[in-house]
């Protein structure tokens, strides 16, 4: 099994794409192999999710490990060097439940209506175009 890193996100997602986009930036420039897939894409149909559930939070695949939520951002942050760091503290106990509940239950939350807000915003704006 390979210690391949592989990140599931939404790019049609401006919060998702804006921290993925910084972060494949700074794994190219510094020769950091992980991989970036858009769940909008064929990509998608690897990681064995339907693009409802992929959309609700990141997914990471690290060798056999498949991780979500906060998890999922500790194994990528310590693949880049510049984000070990964050790793660290956020894997410390106290700072681990918090951001766990502030994902789980705040942020990943607001993100997914968002999301399905946009979706319906442009089956609307397709219907009246028909």
């Amino acid at each position: 099994m390979t210690d391949e890193t592989k990140v599931l996100y939404n790019a049609n997602c401006p919060v998702c794409s804006a921290e993925i986009n910084h972060y494949a930036k700074y794994t190219q420039t510094n020769d950091i192999p992980i991989r970036f897939d858009d769940l909008n894409s064929s990509a998608l149909a690897a990681w064995g999710l339907d693009a409802d559930k992929a959309a609700r939070r990141l997914y990471v695949q690290h060798g056999s490990k498949r991780l979500s939520g906060i998890p999922a951002f500790i194994v990528l942050w310590q693949q880049m060097p510049r984000y070990n760091w964050l790793a660290r503290l956020v894997s410390t106990p106290g700072i681990h439940r918090l951001a766990v509940w502030g994902y789980d239950f705040v942020l990943a939350p607001i993100i997914y209506r968002w999301h399905l807000l946009r979706l319906r915003r442009a089956s609307g704006k397709q219907a009246s175009t028909k």
